[in-house]
């Protein structure tokens, strides 16, 4: 329970745990946003770490002079390129196995299905989608391995999302992260980078599911 409190703290006051981190260990920030960012894209038992807030911390973090905001738009667009290739290689060495699994601590079944029912009714273009939606970014890749989506179709899409996803959010957080209203309400706008693309996706797969033809008596 400790280490939950601890990460939702992590989350919802990540600016200041950043700004932290850049004060006590300088470079070494750079080397732990790379592996937050590769980690929750890249396994699919690890939904639950900031993407989202973290890009746009990030960016804010940069408009002070903090840190660079160019070296951190190119790490991170590697992380978040190295994580989808490597949780869809994940999902395609699992394959069909995967529907069998049941919800555990270390799976999350129901985000599978959410994921699964979305790329069914949106294609491949679920993997640039899923870049702004959280537990979906996490999800994605993997369902698309398991799917065996070409590998080469795959890529181009990861990379589009990738840019889309890392560059406009850092750079929404450049530019107004700063802003006196932001600063004030950043809590809340955490939650909201939280849990309005969450909703989107539940509606989405709700919406794709509940579509489906009834089977035949």
């Amino acid at each position: 329970m400790d280490i939950v409190l601890l990460l939702v703290d992590f989350i919802l006051h990540i600016d200041v745990h950043l700004a932290n981190l850049v004060q006590n260990h300088g470079n070494w920030v750079y080397a732990v946003l790379f592996l937050i960012i590769f980690v929750e894209t890249g396994f699919v038992v690890m939904p639950f770490l900031p993407g989202d807030s973290l890009l746009f911390v990030v960016g804010a973090l940069a408009a002070t002079g903090a840190i660079d905001l160019s070296l951190c738009i190119g790490l991170l667009l590697i992380a978040a390129i190295l994580g989808d290739q490597c949780n869809y290689t994940i999902g395609r060495y699992f394959g069909p196995k995967v529907f069998q699994w049941e919800d555990s601590r270390f799976f999350s079944r129901k985000s599978f299905d959410r994921a699964h029912a979305f790329y069914e009714r949106y294609g491949a273009i679920t993997i640039v989608l899923a870049r702004f939606m959280p537990f979906a970014r996490t999800f994605a890749p993997f369902v698309g391995g398991v799917a065996e989506m070409d590998r080469r179709v795959f890529t181009l899409y990861n990379v589009l999302g990738a840019l889309l996803w890392v560059v406009g959010v850092s750079v929404a957080g450049y530019l107004f992260g700063n802003l006196p209203w932001v600063k004030a309400n950043l809590e809340l706008i955490i939650w909201g980078l939280i849990l309005i693309p969450g909703m989107i996706a539940i509606v989405g797969a709700w919406r794709s599911k509940s579509s489906e033809p009834a089977p035949r008596a």
